[in-house]
């Protein structure tokens, strides 16, 4: 009997919070672009061969991208930032300019007040994409570095360039950021009460497009198609399907990298200077909240 009210008292007070956040008030996407791209005229740079841009790239840089996604699948849309934390190091191999991302922290923001959730910095440095060569090209005044996708597979091993599985029980599934759970795990707070939890898998799928500025620095968008599989929660009823898909428009998913020192290379001292390099992160902002 005991047992039995404890169940009931669970299924009603994670009932009411499940309520809070479907009678919460969706806060609403900040203005695009994020951040303004800076106006510049030609320069010097645009008599340079593409041999000697891509010299002049490689390098080591400080890297900041936030990809806005929107999942429709519950009540309410439920959007959010991911803005990621890292290194991104340029380097030549013959012709070609490969450039390789290194994360260190990931953070969360969502659009209802009732919910936060925290990605911890195993998962995140669990994301390994491979070396990729970039393409360079003279675009409107502009060099411009595209990078295409690698797609890359987070809590789960297997072949990359296939789907992501659809079978939460899939035997390939590791506990990627070893906290003894399957797959990466997501920390769900409540209305501010109750701490529960998110596994999920993924199939990292994103592309770069940028332009080298005066400044040495590398800004433009990201484009994001990754697939997502939640395999399992800490309480049943969260335990649903959630692949939420890049939001529109591509202004609200910027890229930023900022050529720093070679000695700066850990994820401690990154983070201890992310003001130095990057600008304030993004926020939702309040239906009667004028925009920034």
């Amino acid at each position: 009997m005991c047992r039995q009210r404890a169940m009931m008292k669970n299924v009603v007070v994670f009932g009411l919070s499940l309520m809070l956040l479907g009678c919460a008030q969706p806060m609403k996407w900040p203005a695009a672009p994020l951040y303004e791209l800076p106006n510049t005229a030609p320069t010097a740079q645009s008599y340079w061969s593409e041999r000697q841009v891509k010299q002049a790239l490689v390098g080591h840089y400080a890297h900041y991208d936030i990809v806005a996604y929107e999942d429709t699948t519950a009540r309410q849309p439920m959007r959010s930032f991911i803005v990621s934390y890292g290194f991104t190091d340029f380097r030549l191999e013959g012709d070609q300019l490969l450039e390789q991302d290194r994360f260190c922290r990931a953070t969360h923001q969502l659009n209802y007040d009732t919910v936060t959730s925290f990605f911890n910095d195993q998962a995140t440095q669990a994301i390994v994409p491979p070396p990729q060569a970039v393409e360079v090209t003279w675009q409107d005044g502009l060099w411009q570095i595209y990078r295409p996708a690698t797609p890359t597979l987070l809590g789960i091993t297997g072949n990359p360039a296939l789907p992501l599985t659809q079978d939460p029980g899939d035997p390939d599934i590791i506990d990627a950021d070893g906290d003894g759970k399957p797959g990466v795990t997501v920390d769900l707070t409540i209305a501010e009460r109750w701490q529960e939890e998110l596994y999920i898998i993924r199939r990292e799928i994103f592309s770069n497009l940028m332009w080298w500025y005066p400044d040495g620095s590398l800004r433009g968008y990201v484009i994001d198609q990754s697939e997502q599989l939640v395999i399992g929660a800490s309480r049943f009823f969260l335990n649903k399907a959630s692949n939420p898909a890049q939001a529109k428009p591509i202004g609200l998913s910027p890229i930023w990298l900022v050529p720093i020192d070679e000695e700066i290379d850990t994820c401690a001292e990154l983070m201890a200077q992310r003001d130095r390099w990057f600008p304030p992160e993004p926020r939702f902002v309040t239906a009667n909240e004028e925009q920034p």
